[in-house]
């Protein structure tokens, strides 16, 4: 999400996430590195590279990221005049700015490089236990698509959280722009949990194993406190459920 979208989340502002060391930067990047931690990169136009940390050269003030050659999305994103940095540790959501996007190619592999971070924002996840549907429930979200109104999907729900809920995009569905607003959201989890809320396209990812898609995470907002309640039985019971099955 864009730093001037998070500050209108934050009224207080975004000085207490931010992060200005160079040398505690770098220890982030590091981790990042160390771990080969997916990181996405968000193009303002709603392009996404879902991609890994390849080198941090403090020397140079540089970045660069695993790159594949023939992937459509790395034009798009050098063509644009900066990007957003999105990645996790643990539960902290940590995102920065790529300026100076270029795209390297080596004999045997390409990267996409940009400058080393000045500021780097470090924000603690809200509500971060998320519980995965069992597998015999089927639980979809329905909306329609923000850019073409007539079109209406139904969309798997991967998890759910107190705050959010993470659904499957099919590759076949034309994208959801990052940072878009999907009123009237019909959300059902079973049959006893179905509730209207209004998500926030809050970043996407790859989705690991064979599945041809992306996984939109998404913030609810707006729930009524009934929905609150309905969500937060949901997942307990969901708790509940996965612990029984785990001593079968």
């Amino acid at each position: 999400m864009p730093l001037d979208a998070l500050a209108r989340q934050h009224p207080g502002g975004l000085d207490e996430f931010r992060i200005t060391s160079a040398s505690e930067i770098k220890q982030i990047l590091r981790q990042l590195l160390d771990g080969a931690v997916p990181v996405n990169i968000n193009g303002p136009d709603g392009t996404v590279l879902s991609t890994t940390l390849w080198t941090v050269d403090t020397l140079r003030g540089a970045l660069s990221f695993s790159a594949s050659a023939d992937d459509p999305h790395l034009e798009q994103l050098v063509q644009q005049d900066e990007a957003v940095v999105v990645s996790y540790l643990d539960s902290v959501k940590l995102q920065f700015d790529a300026t100076r996007l270029v795209l390297v190619h080596g004999r045997r592999q390409s990267a996409l490089s940009c400058d080393f971070p000045e500021v780097v924002y470090r924000f603690q996840r809200r509500n971060t236990y998320r519980v995965r549907p069992l597998h015999r429930a089927a639980p979809v979200v329905r909306l329609d698509h923000p850019e073409q109104p007539r079109l209406s999907l139904a969309l798997r729900v991967l998890d759910v959280s107190l705050g959010g809920c993470a659904l499957f995009l099919p590759e076949d569905v034309p994208p959801v722009p990052a940072g878009a607003s999907l009123p009237g959201c019909s959300v059902e989890l079973d049959a006893d949990t179905q509730f209207t809320a209004t998500l926030r396209l809050q970043h996407l990812s790859s989705v690991p194993g064979e599945a041809r898609g992306l996984r939109m995470g998404c913030e609810m907002l707006r729930l009524s406190p009934e929905s609150e309640r309905m969500l937060q039985r949901y997942i307990e019971q969901t708790q509940k459920r996965r612990r029984l099955l785990a001593l079968d």
